[in-house]
């Protein structure tokens, strides 16, 4: 028998919830054009497609150690063409007990230009899907709590959402497919934060925080979802604000609309100068590994006013199995580089996974973030579904188009993805640097008697012949680059 009787204080504030929800999260506009890629996640239009339709509110559990747990209430919607299964247990002739969607959440800060991840729970395993009316009409399938019908809307509230017992790993859900064993097995959770969305206390402090704000994310993953292809716009976002400390932890609210069908990650292009205002030096593109999942990428060029620029890139990892591996930008040659940087968020309460950094390396020619590889490590710290990382440096050259690789994590038959990104541009090039080899010298200076009296390369002001002019240009180089 399914255990309806614990959704049964859900079912009693559902209609509240929906009607309070619909002024925060209906589709309109805040969600993301169906159809259209540059704004966001896309789906298709036919088949099952789970969005989150409002992210609800806040539950706060304490801190232990200096992690504070959170919880955060979501309410689904099919805005696809066909019912989506909801089932926790096996029913002849429609579905089995692993047949549910799983809900990820997540909280992200945007400070001083910066977007980063600073939080992540385990997965809520979702059972008895309702028939709300939050981003249509609901057409109400036979099935009761096993599916979620065409149009209907589901609400799991922040308290239902960070009960323990419901989360289950992340590690045991490929996120492509949608599949996982259920019953989930994990070690009992530690008291108070285990399994929750984790942030560390520091990283909410206002007094530590100045000028920042943060955003929470709820991420949905359902098998027959991705089936029908319709995955790309599972996650959405909305606005939240640190209130008191109480309890032992900082309370959170959510303000504003929810961004339906969209990952946290588009906050850092939509509110980067603030809630409600778009920092325009932000980019942001979506972009899928064929056979596998979604990414986004954000990437962003700012002027440190003293001769050197500031890179930062922000990659999200949506729901591709494969995973990330390392993050390559290239930079020309002869441009210095510094203070790189990177924000991972771990994950924690037993998963399998390593915690530790990525290691940078500064070559010739690029600047790269790596991880051990599968082959070496399959529990290596990947850029896994559902997370997002950042990464920075700082080069003494004005910004330009570059490339950026993506190195995947698992092996796989699609080729690693190449991304043009914000980067730094090649150096200038002296016209005395004959050679091309960055200094002007004794080598140039050969060259040049080498044309004299004829024009070409070695004639430097253009006059169509190479002679003193040319010759004091040079000279003049020298002394500003030369040995």
């Amino acid at each position: 028998m399914k255990p309806i009787v614990s959704r049964l204080p859900s079912i009693a504030i559902a209609s509240a919830i929906t009607l309070a929800a619909i002024g925060l999260g209906r589709l309109g506009a805040d969600a993301a054009p169906r159809g259209d890629a540059a704004d966001g996640g896309v789906a298709g239009i036919i088949g099952p497609d789970v969005i989150v339709g409002a992210l609800t509110g806040f539950s706060v559990y304490g801190t232990v150690g200096g992690v504070s747990a959170y919880a955060i209430g979501t309410t689904s919607c099919n805005v696809g063409d066909a019912i989506l299964l909801w089932c926790d247990t096996n029913v002849a002739g429609l579905c089995t007990a692993n047949q549910h969607p799983v809900i990820a959440q997540n909280l992200y800060r945007i400070k001083d230009g910066r977007i980063e991840m600073i939080g992540m729970s385990w997965l809520k395993h979702g059972f008895c899907a309702l028939s709300g009316t939050l981003c249509s009409p609901c057409q109400n399938d036979p099935y009761g709590c096993d599916a979620l019908g065409v149009g209907c809307s589901d609400p799991y509230g922040s308290s239902l959402n960070g009960n323990q017992g419901y989360l289950g790993p992340r590690s045991q859900v490929n996120p492509t497919t949608g599949a996982f064993p259920y019953p989930f097995t994990a070690a009992p959770p530690q008291a108070t934060v285990g399994r929750r969305l984790q942030v560390a206390e520091a990283a909410l402090n206002p007094a530590l925080n100045s000028g920042a704000i943060y955003f929470g994310e709820g991420l949905y993953i359902a098998a027959d979802d991705a089936a029908a292809g319709n995955s790309a716009n599972n996650a959405s976002y909305r606005r939240a604000t640190v209130e008191s400390f109480s309890g032992g932890a900082w309370t959170l609210s959510f303000a504003g609309a929810t961004f339906q069908q969209k990952p946290a990650i588009w906050a850092w292009k939509e509110h980067g100068l603030g809630p409600g205002i778009p920092d325009p030096a932000v980019s942001i593109e979506t972009f899928a590994v064929e056979g596998d999942g979604n990414w986004v990428v954000g990437h962003k060029a700012s002027d440190n006013g003293d001769g050197t620029w500031r890179y930062e890139y922000a990659l999200y990892n949506l729901d591709s199995h494969r995973a990330g591996r390392a993050f390559t930008v290239a930079v020309p040659g002869g441009v210095a580089v510094s203070n790189v940087g990177q924000t991972i968020v771990n994950h924690h309460s037993g998963e399998p996974y390593s915690t530790a950094a990525w290691t940078t390396s500064i070559a010739d020619g690029s600047v790269t973030w790596t991880t051990t590889p599968f082959e070496s490590d399959p529990n290596a710290n990947a850029l896994r579904w559902g997370t997002m990382f950042n990464f920075r440096f700082d080069a003494a050259a004005p910004p330009a188009t570059t490339s950026a690789t993506l190195a995947l994590f698992r092996p796989g038959t699609a080729a690693d993805p190449v991304l043009a990104v914000v980067g730094p541009a090649p150096p200038a090039v002296d016209p005395a640097d004959l050679n091309g080899d960055g200094v002007v010298d004794g080598a140039d200076l050969g060259i040049l008697l080498g044309g004299w009296g004829l024009g070409g390369d070695t004639d430097l002001d253009g006059d169509g012949i190479t002679d003193g002019a040319d010759l004091g240009i040079l000279l003049a180089a020298w002394s500003t680059l030369g040995a």
